[in-house]
């Protein structure tokens, strides 16, 4: 059985998700998750996990959610595997980065479990100043362009991971790493529960790199590996 991402701007009011449910229900496709990645301004954005007896039932479904007032679907997009649980699979690479026993290894733990978790292009952590990043995944950008956005969205957008800044790329700092962890998904724009969610992985990383500095009696601070 097919399964499809469904990411919806709904109203955010009572009722509203349920009538979205109702028209994925009227093609016989099954609503069987529920992601909500931002609310404001009266609307919600989810992410709908959603299996269809059949593939060519997918244009029919969407054009039915269409029709629910105030809905506008954004992306659809086939499931990866088995169905998406984001917070299971959140505390999954959480645990799998508390488990690493060397920074190097840290690092690439992280940047690789970032870029799947959130089907990212590129992911890096590097440093403002860093000819090159220290781990990456994907097609990073050049790490002149790294650095001077790095370096303006410190500046500019505060420590939200971006949020005011440009909807296809999400930051975060690891403070004691001196190290910030960047990404870059084109297509889907990154939202707010995303936008956290990688904040607090780069957290648990950079309090992973500091016991590790102090097991071997290295300061937490720094970036040497």
């Amino acid at each position: 059985m097919p399964s499809y991402v469904v990411r919806v701007w709904v109203p955010d009011r009572p009722g509203a998700l349920g009538a979205v449910a109702s028209r994925i229900g009227a093609v016989r496709g099954d609503l069987v998750g529920v992601d909500i990645l931002e609310r404001g301004a009266g609307r919600a954005i989810d992410e709908l996990v959603v299996e269809l007896p059949r593939a060519d039932l997918l244009e029919l479904m969407v054009s039915e959610m269409n029709e629910v007032d105030g809905v506008d679907v954004e992306d659809v997009r086939e499931a990866p595997g088995a169905p998406l649980d984001p917070r299971l699979d959140a505390l999954e690479t959480a645990a799998y980065l508390v488990e690493r026993q060397e920074r190097s290894e840290l690092l690439g733990a992280l940047v690789a479990h970032v870029e799947r978790d959130f089907e990212a292009d590129w992911v890096a952590a590097t440093g403002p100043d860093a000819a090159c990043p220290v781990a990456s995944a994907g097609s990073v950008p050049p790490a002149a362009w790294l650095s001077a956005f790095v370096k303006g969205a410190r500046g500019s957008m505060g420590g939200d991971g971006g949020a005011a800044g440009p909807t296809d790329v999400a930051w975060a700092d690891m403070t004691g790493a001196s190290l910030v962890v960047v990404l870059g998904r084109d297509g889907r724009p990154l939202r707010t529960r995303e936008r956290r969610q990688l904040a607090a992985l780069a957290r648990i990383a950079d309090n992973r790199w500091a016991e590790l500095g102090a097991r071997v009696g290295v300061g937490g601070s720094g970036n040497g590996l």
